[in-house]
């Protein structure tokens, strides 16, 4: 069969597999950052929803002290009466009016930054469907026509998934109206 399907059928093939390999890995790759720099920002630190604060390694309390609905974070800070006596400041903060801690409203995609990079993803998979689907027109031969059809079908789905999801957040944030 494969001898049936020219050899631009295959690269092009290749080549929107390779793309789609890439979305999927920047998306993993962006979480996963996102995550650890989290994680190491907020190093020792235990946050008590029920409450609405936060606890420092020595047990001392970060309360909200404000909420930035336009850059829609929320500050907590430590009494730098505490902070300025600790053993651990130097490590912990270079400020003398106590630690803070700025901590975003919305989940990761809601951010700017996830969603620059669920739109660099999603390109890549548009880029990808678009490269199958005018090799498909190019080469309407059933064998090549097979070869890029199937793996347009999952690639479509992650369109849909990552369009409808950035979509979702946009009304969210209140930025489609």
């Amino acid at each position: 069969m494969l001898r049936a399907v020219p050899i631009e059928v295959l690269l092009s093939a290749g080549y929107a597999l390779f793309l789609t390999v890439v979305a999927v890995a920047l998306e993993r790759l962006a979480q996963h950052s996102h995550r650890h720099a989290e994680q190491y920002e907020l190093a020792g630190f235990r946050f008590h929803a029920d409450l609405d604060r936060w606890e420092c390694p020595t047990g001392e309390h970060l309360h909200r002290i404000s909420v930035d609905q336009h850059r829609r974070l929320v500050r907590y800070k430590a009494p730098a009466h505490a902070c300025n006596g600790c053993h651990l400041k130097p490590q912990c903060t270079d400020f003398d009016t106590g630690r803070e801690i700025e901590r975003p409203m919305d989940p990761w995609l809601a951010s700017e930054l996830g969603r620059f990079h669920r739109g660099i993803s999603l390109a890549l998979l548009i880029l990808a469907a678009l490269l199958l689907g005018i090799e498909a027109i190019r080469f309407p031969h059933p064998p090549a026509v097979f070869l890029l059809v199937i793996p347009l079908l999952p690639i479509g789905i992650a369109i849909l998934r990552f369009a409808s999801s950035l979509a979702h957040q946009a009304v969210d944030a209140g930025e489609v109206r």
